[in-house]
């Protein structure tokens, strides 16, 4: 029940973000979704490693598989199902607590803080690359299903 709630609540996150970020309308509903799955995952592997680096690799790498599925579906570049997509993993409110220490004079909590923010968007780009790579091997099977010949009467 609790993995349904979180699914919910990312994908209205998700959906939201791209609200904000004036993303076209046919794009809401992919990008809610990769969104939303990415988050699902992140959760479900965080339950089983706690660690900064395995849940936001296997999100990446869903936001980028599905990201691009999607925008060969709805033919909409990738960018505009990446970006509401990540705004639930992007370590916005870690690398605030380093300024923070930071400013603060904590250099202790700082390099922490900076080390973990640093650590997770080497997770994430390590991910987008190993998804692109996945993508461009299924991609031809995407294609031809796309591109399927129509019969006429």
């Amino acid at each position: 029940m609790h993995v349904l709630v979180e699914f919910i609540v990312s994908l209205a996150s998700t959906v939201g973000f791209g609200l904000i970020t004036n993303i076209p309308r046919r794009s809401l509903l992919p990008a809610g979704i990769t969104g939303s799955m990415a988050w699902t995952v992140y959760y479900l592997v965080l339950q089983v490693n706690h660690g900064l680096i395995l849940p936001n690799f296997f999100a990446a790498i869903v936001i980028g598989i599905l990201g691009n599925i999607s925008a060969v579906l709805f033919k909409v570049p990738v960018n505009i199902i990446y970006v509401p997509s990540l705004v639930s993993l992007v370590p916005g409110g870690i690398l605030y607590l380093g300024m923070r220490s930071f400013t603060l004079g904590q250099e202790s909590h700082t390099s922490e803080y900076l080390f973990n923010t640093l650590t997770i968007a080497i997770a994430l780009a390590v991910g987008f690359v190993v998804a692109e790579v996945i993508f461009y091997r299924i991609k031809p099977l995407l294609m031809k299903l796309v591109q399927a010949p129509k019969t006429s009467d």
